[in-house]
């Protein structure tokens, strides 16, 4: 009889455990991402009604990643209010041997659920000569892209939204990377590629 009502009690015990659980697990979303691709681009010219400038553009590094989040059956929205890339880089070291850890948080809004959409960062050419010396862009510079993805300020479902170029995501913990918060990324919307391809990006969040 006390066995019974110690089984009995250890049951209802893992049911209100798993009842706890589940509201803070169920709308954790699963992140599909691509692997970042790299790219030279250079900066835009516009058209207008001004007057014409000597203007001879500029390279600038861009790495993109691919994203479909997909959430659990009890999330009721088509939309994700909140999508956070923590971005992070390694580039060589502009003032001796080795790299340094770039950093970046960029926070995108009404997110699509389950749709491809893309997400990118940038180095600017001033950056660019700041590291490496060179006006032109070269790749050679970059060792690795990776970054995590939050959905709705959770960590992504099993680690799915951890991602880098070489396949091995956290790297950027390791305490011989040093960081250098004096040489800045951009998100997109701080670059001349803003108004650019803009339905193939997820939309970034503007600061009030």
């Amino acid at each position: 009889m006390k066995q019974k009502k110690l089984n009995s009690l250890l049951s209802a015990v893992a049911v209100g455990f798993i009842a706890l659980v589940t509201p803070v697990f169920g709308q954790t979303g699963k992140v599909d991402v691509d692997d970042p691709k790299f790219d030279v681009l250079q900066s835009p010219e516009f058209g207008g009604n001004t007057n014409k400038k000597s203007f001879k553009p500029k390279d600038w590094l861009e790495a993109e990643a691919k994203i479909k989040i997909e959430m659990p059956k009890s999330y009721d929205k088509a939309f994700i209010d909140r999508v956070t890339v923590k971005w992070k880089i390694a580039v060589k070291n502009p003032e001796g041997k080795g790299y340094i850890l770039l950093e970046k948080e960029v926070n995108h809004v009404n997110v699509p659920v389950d749709e491809d959409v893309y997400v990118s960062i940038y180095i600017s050419p001033n950056t660019i000569k700041r590291i490496s010396g060179n006006d032109r862009a070269s790749k050679s510079i970059i060792k690795s892209v990776g970054g995590e993805i939050l959905v709705n300020g959770q960590a992504a479902h099993n680690k799915s939204g951890l991602f880098s170029t070489d396949g091995k995501p956290g790297w950027w913990n390791s305490s011989s990377m040093s960081r250098n918060d004096s040489i800045p990324l951009l998100n997109k919307d701080e670059t001349p590629f803003k108004a650019l391809w803009y339905d193939r990006y997820a939309e970034i969040e503007k600061k009030r």
